[in-house]
């Protein structure tokens, strides 16, 4: 599933392809874009901001996607065989060695490079900004605990708090706090719970294998998320797998109540 994490390793893929090249094409298959033809513009490189991925080129010029809950980007060799359906290709741009193909791409824009902040100014703090300091977290903090009645669960998927985090994050921070979901805000500790939705983005931001409990090893490296068949992985009990939201944003949550009390939705 897509998360902050994911956009970055996305972004360092890019990057590690595209930047300093010239593409020698640059097609965009989406309605409002299908005319642009990127070719002969210089990758200047990617720019993430939560789950939001810039790709700037040169003449101040950006393009804005995202991947939503089944996006991906593919960097391969030119002229390997792509590894998903021509059909689901948004973005299609080749160098002199290598091609990237974003596939299943949401939320598609191009703008200047230097108004990219209007097209995420509804975000809170990038959990994996590199600049990352004091003034981030007293901003997440607040943002948090604007509605001290809010669920935790549905607080910390809101991208207008922390940008970055989803569900697989979401269940194993309230896990760290030792929390249900369902759990007021204000029975959180707010500080902790930044901390741990910054330092779990961090450690994970370039390693495809998601780990939170620090072991490695591949039916250890969560606490609970997707657990309900193993069980959690401090205690042994059964992990539960509820539901949280409406809607469109309705979520699975993932947690064990003998290690999390608390309001069980």
């Amino acid at each position: 599933m897509p998360e902050g994490d994911t956009v970055y390793q996305a972004a360092a893929r890019l990057a590690s392809a595209l930047t300093g090249r010239v593409l020698t094409s640059g097609e965009l298959r989406h309605p409002r874009l299908s005319t642009v033809d990127l070719k002969g513009r210089t990758v200047l490189g990617p720019h993430t901001v939560g789950k939001h991925l810039f790709l700037r080129f040169d003449r101040d010029l950006s393009l804005h996607s995202h991947l939503g809950l089944d996006g991906t980007w593919q960097v391969q060799p030119r002229g390997a065989r792509w590894r998903r359906p021509a059909h689901q290709s948004r973005a299609v741009f080749t160098t002199a060695e290598h091609q990237a193909v974003g596939f299943l791409l949401h939320e598609m824009a191009l703008a200047p490079t230097g108004e990219e902040g209007r097209l995420v100014a509804h975000l809170g703090p990038d959990l994996l900004d590199p600049a990352w300091g004091e003034d981030h977290v007293a901003e997440a903090l607040a943002r948090l605990t604007t509605d001290p009645d809010r669920e935790i669960g549905l607080a910390l998927l809101d991208q207008r708090v922390m940008a970055g985090l989803g569900n697989v994050y979401k269940a194993e921070v309230c896990h760290l706090l030792g929390v249900s979901p369902w759990t007021p805000v204000s029975d959180v500790d707010s500080e902790r719970a930044v901390q741990l939705s910054r330092d779990l983005l961090e450690r994970n931001k370039l390693t495809p294998d998601r780990c939170t409990t620090g072991d490695p090893r591949r039916d250890r490296r969560l606490w609970v998320y997707g657990r309900t068949r193993s069980g959690c992985l401090r205690c042994g009990s059964r992990v539960v797998a509820g539901t949280q939201g409406s809607g469109v944003r309705e979520r699975v949550a993932y947690f064990c109540p003998k290690c999390q009390p608390g309001p069980t939705g």
